[in-house]
């Protein structure tokens, strides 16, 4: 039951947060890319982001290392609202790229486990921007308990 009280308590931070832009976590990383929460549940999340200049590569189009980091960050994330005794880390990340975004578009992203075993939990993050209805990424990633 503490356990159960702990997850709450997790959600409850990402759900307190619906709507406004994270600035106090304890990724940094998470800071930097200043999401905004649309939806928290046991293993899953939904954020936005404003892709700025500085997420940009030459073509002035969303970098795909930045894609990557979204949703590597957020997956780690997911796995945080499960308020597990041990830590994960990600073994992989596989991301299929399928449309560009632009300096200026929101986009979003949204989380959930594919399946949580004891040693290993995969997930899948998609992004998309919404103005064009568009899939941009895909990714799936396996976070391996380190104990």
């Amino acid at each position: 039951m503490e356990q159960q009280n702990k997850v709450n308590e997790r959600l409850a931070l990402f759900r307190s947060l619906i709507g406004q832009e994270v600035t106090q976590s304890p990724s940094h990383f998470m800071n930097w890319l200043k999401p905004v929460v649309l939806g928290a549940a046991k293993g899953e999340l939904h954020c936005s982001y404003i892709v700025r200049k500085e997420m940009t590569n030459p073509y002035g189009i969303l970098h795909g290392g930045i894609t990557a980091g979204i949703i590597d960050d957020l997956i780690g994330a997911t796995v945080y609202t499960l308020n597990l005794a041990q830590a994960y880390t990600t073994v992989n990340n596989n991301i299929d790229y399928f449309a560009p975004a632009k300096e200026g578009d929101q986009i979003t992203a949204k989380t959930r486990i594919i399946k949580q075993g004891r040693a290993i939990i995969n997930l899948e993050c998609e992004v998309f921007l919404p103005s064009k209805n568009r899939l941009i990424a895909k990714g799936y990633s396996n976070m391996l308990n380190i104990g």
